[in-house]
């Protein structure tokens, strides 16, 4: 028995979750929460009032971290709901490969070089202040293994 435990355990993955549960009636607009399995800030929240089965309702809608679309979900409120760990980083920005991926420094000095440029106005802001030879902090979001650029700013730490 306590050989077939310690195999499950050796191929469990390390780490923390990338999502927690919380209760529906404790979430909060501009908080995060998984709809329909992505990663989501919500932007309405309404309660609906105890109805003859006994559970007020939670109608929430968000959108989505990454893609900007929007989803929808009604949950009873006593019920449990994923809520994704975001994490966000601020990277300074050192190249833009060909193949129009990024090269981030970290703070420890070490080059991040899997995140591609956003698509759209950010993308192209990026580009331009990077070729007129701005230097940037690139502020990454990370959500459920997702990561994407989502703002720039100068970097003023020199």
């Amino acid at each position: 028995m306590s050989e077939e435990l310690n195999a499950e355990f050796e191929t469990a993955e390390s780490g923390v979750s990338n999502v927690y549960p919380a209760q529906c009636s404790s979430l909060r607009k501009n908080g995060y929460v998984v709809i329909k399995g992505r990663p989501c800030k919500i932007v309405e929240m309404s309660t609906s009032k105890t109805g003859k089965h006994g559970h007020a309702k939670v109608h929430l809608v968000g959108i989505d971290l990454f893609s900007g679309k929007k989803y929808e979900d009604i949950c009873p409120s006593t019920h449990n709901m994923d809520v994704p760990v975001v994490k966000r980083a601020d990277y300074q920005l050192v190249d833009i490969s060909a193949d129009n991926f990024l090269s981030l420094m970290q703070e420890s000095g070490d080059l991040r070089e899997d995140i591609k440029i956003p698509d759209g106005e950010l993308g192209t802001e990026i580009r331009s202040k990077f070729e007129s030879g701005e230097d940037i902090l690139c502020t990454v979001l990370c959500a459920m293994g997702s990561e994407m650029v989502i703002a720039t700013k100068p970097n003023s730490g020199k």
